[in-house]
């Protein structure tokens, strides 16, 4: 958002530069050519609602219609037709340094030791490893699952290359590069109807009978700190520090809890929970990567970030179709 001026350039708002990531050039590229919604989601291996968000998405940034939404048809716009062939280049250009990185993949090797906060353990950590381990053979890999605070510590101490922790308030004397802003909302089980009006207000949380981490918990830290805001403070009777005994809970009780959406992708797509979109104001915790000024991360520990990183974006835009945002 701006007000007056970029705060970064100092520019006005109408100068502000449109951030467009590869990703949302793919997924056009693909509605592009195939100019159908079901088989662009298809073959980028995505669901539709997530290809659709990511277009709409395109489009604001760039102020621009880039299709007409016809009943059996995605027809490209003169703007899309344009932004086709200006992203041409782009995408040979990336092809080919994606083949000059994949030469090198045999040539990481090493050890790389990482921290993963536990809301993430039982969701991408699986296809991480899978798609990591499969891509640089030669790396052995250790993962360590628990909370910010130790991997802080771990991190400082060097026992540890990296951590993916809880964005702190405070300064840390660490490398810290952002890497996912992640959407907190409300779940609660599939067969137990939600006692607050939808869309869920932030103010309306205190209504719900909820089971949250403990105050020394990084999601709890940030839960407070965002309905504090809001002159709000919640309460529960049941506090859980595991996401997965919490989600495993609320699935067979009638109480509710506030997670990351992540950290409850399986039983939201198998079903047994329900999500529900929070609004004014929306909550998000930010997860961001830390590691060591004195020691710069390896090329596999690089690699490793790379990989996380794009299983989280995936994960989270999958997600979206599984939030319920009104009534």
């Amino acid at each position: 958002m701006f007000s007056t001026a970029d705060r970064r350039t100092g520019a006005p708002p109408e100068a502000r530069i449109p951030h467009v990531d590869l990703r949302q050039i793919s997924y056009f590229v693909a509605l592009f050519e195939e100019g159908s919604v079901t088989r662009a989601a298809q073959r980028m291996n995505v669901v539709q609602p997530a290809l659709s968000m990511q277009i709409a998405k395109l489009e604001r940034e760039l102020d621009q219609r880039l299709f007409e939404r016809q009943p059996k048809a995605m027809v490209p716009t003169a703007a899309g037709r344009l932004l086709h062939r200006l992203v041409q280049p782009i995408l040979r250009d990336v092809a080919e340094a994606r083949a000059t990185m994949a030469q090198l993949s045999q040539s990481v090797s090493g050890r790389v030791t990482a921290g993963i906060l536990s809301s993430l353990s039982m969701s991408v950590v699986p296809s991480v490893l899978a798609r990591f381990a499969a891509t640089y053979p030669q790396v052995e890999l250790s993962l360590a699952d628990g909370y910010s605070s130790t991997f802080i510590d771990g991190v400082g101490d060097g026992s540890l290359d990296l951590a993916v922790i809880n964005k702190p308030n405070r300064r840390l004397g660490l490398m810290m590069e952002p890497l996912l802003d992640e959407e907190m909302v409300v779940v609660g089980g599939s067969a137990t109807p939600l006692p607050i009006p939808m869309p869920v207000r932030t103010r309306d949380l205190v209504g719900l009978d909820l089971v949250l981490p403990s105050a020394r918990h990084g999601l709890r830290l940030e839960l407070d700190r965002r309905v504090g805001a809001e002159d709000i403070t919640l309460s529960p009777q049941i506090e859980l520090d595991l996401p997965s005994a919490i989600a495993d809970f609320v699935a067979r009780s009638n109480r509710f809890t506030v997670l990351p959406s992540i950290a409850v992708s399986r039983q939201l797509v198998e079903g047994s929970l329900k999500a529900y979109r929070i609004v004014a104001p929306r909550i998000t915790r930010q997860l961001v990567i830390i590691h060591h000024p004195k020691y710069p991360l390896t090329p596999a520990a690089m690699r490793f970030v790379e990989i996380l990183g794009e299983e989280l974006s995936a994960a989270a835009a999958a997600l979206q179709a599984h939030i319920v945002t009104g009534p």
